[in-house]
């Protein structure tokens, strides 16, 4: 059985291989090239059906996306649906860090609280829809730590670990990770297909 990805990202396709093998070892992750629709949204779930409903019309195939974010408690969610734009069009990692870094910059720690959010979901070409949300609790660091990940990486500290997640292996981030749970979670939907 073929599935979509609803992205053009290499990076995600290989993440989300890794991710999804152990739970659908029958099944083959496929790269998309096609459209990419507006993420018009107001929520993660919103914007991860749209790209997945794009990719199942242009393909005929049973398709996967994801949106996620991080979300910080005391900016009452934000950036979320925002974190890729945070600091502007020009979606630069580098820049998004430094602004959220500055916007906490005289906030305590217990006051530092945020999650990453993923929207994982499915669309199939005879019209099913399901989309799953996968969570991970920590806080925000003062400064970047580790080289590995992207994104907000260096600057979340999960609560389940003592580092940022930046400093993780990927088979640690594969394992906690708010994408990994949110997707593993869809890899049940996905297996009952395949049955």
């Amino acid at each position: 059985m073929q599935i979509v990805l609803a992205s053009h990202n290499a990076h995600k396709l290989e993440e989300l291989s890794r991710i999804l093998k152990p739970h659908l070892p029958g099944v083959e992750l496929v790269s998309y090239i096609g459209p990419e629709p507006a993420e018009t949204g107001t929520t993660f779930a919103e914007n991860a059906l749209l790209k997945a409903r794009a990719a199942c019309e242009h393909t005929g195939l049973p398709a996967i996306a994801d949106d996620s974010g991080i979300c910080v408690d005391i900016l009452g969610g934000s950036p979320g649906i925002f974190s890729a734009r945070w600091s502007g069009p020009a979606r630069s990692d580098g820049e998004n860090v430094d602004l959220l870094l500055w916007q906490l910059s005289d906030i305590d720690a217990v006051h530092r609280g945020a999650e990453f959010v993923c929207a994982a979901a499915l669309a199939l070409p005879d019209g099913g829809e399901d989309v799953r949300i996968g969570t991970w609790r920590g806080q925000i660091l003062r400064e970047r730590a580790g080289s590995g990940g992207f994104g907000y990486d260096p600057i979340f500290k999960p609560d389940d670990t003592d580092v940022s997640a930046a400093e993780l292996t990927q088979a640690e981030k594969d394992k906690y990770s708010h994408r990994a749970r949110a997707f593993t979670n869809l890899a049940e939907v996905i297996a009952q297909l395949s049955d």
